[in-house]
């Protein structure tokens, strides 16, 4: 699923921000796309939580040749066969613990759509294993929300810290400041940010 406003964001935030300016400038062409897939999203999400993209792709593939990401598949799977993949015993009780949600409120998911942000990340925080930085990774990647900012991830503070300051980290507070005027597409200008660190764009 591509994303209708993605090119007026473009114009917004390379109006607003000459740095945000220059980083879509190299990756023309490219831009963020939804899988559809809410379990996909949220489960690729557990797996990626407090390690780096390179090292969640590699958990990820295993994951996949493991077991199907549905949420029958998954609550079926073994402990074992999914530390195998390379999941915590942690992460693996929070993939069983996301399973029996989608499970027994199937409904409910599917009408998320109708829900603001902050209503969303309410819900879902509610089941083990999803906190605000996961959820806000389910905002972007498949409600494809257009102005989520998600302070706690280390690869923003990272390519903020080296574009707009000298290598040095700034508070949540200032993060939040400077991107004042990338709103209403702070997701957007999230994404550019995460591509102007990795060789491929991140995914979930």
């Amino acid at each position: 699923m591509t994303l209708p406003y993605w090119p007026k964001a473009k114009t917004h935030l390379s109006k607003h921000d000459k740095v945000l300016g220059k980083i879509i400038k190299t990756y023309k062409g490219e831009m963020l796309t939804s899988r559809g897939d809410a379990f996909y999203t949220l489960a690729r999400s557990i797996a990626g939580q407090q390690i780096s993209v390179k090292a969640a792709d590699t958990i990820w593939k295993r994951l996949e040749d493991a077991v199907d990401i549905n949420p029958k598949s998954m609550a079926a799977a073994k402990v074992d066969v999914l530390r195998a993949a390379g999941l915590s015993s942690q992460k693996v009780a929070y993939m069983h613990a996301l399973s029996e949600h989608f499970a027994e409120n199937e409904k409910r998911i599917k009408n998320l759509h109708k829900f603001e942000d902050e209503e969303i990340i309410t819900e879902l925080t509610s089941v083990k294993g999803l906190g605000r930085w996961t959820v806000e990774m389910f905002l972007i990647f498949h409600m494809g929300r257009p102005d989520v900012l998600p302070l706690a991830d280390i690869g923003l503070q990272k390519a903020i810290s080296k574009h707009y300051n000298k290598g040095e980290k700034l508070a949540k507070a200032e993060l939040a400041a400077l991107a004042e005027p990338w709103k209403p597409y702070r997701s957007v200008a999230t994404w550019y940010l995460w591509r102007s660190l990795d060789p491929v764009p991140v995914e979930y």
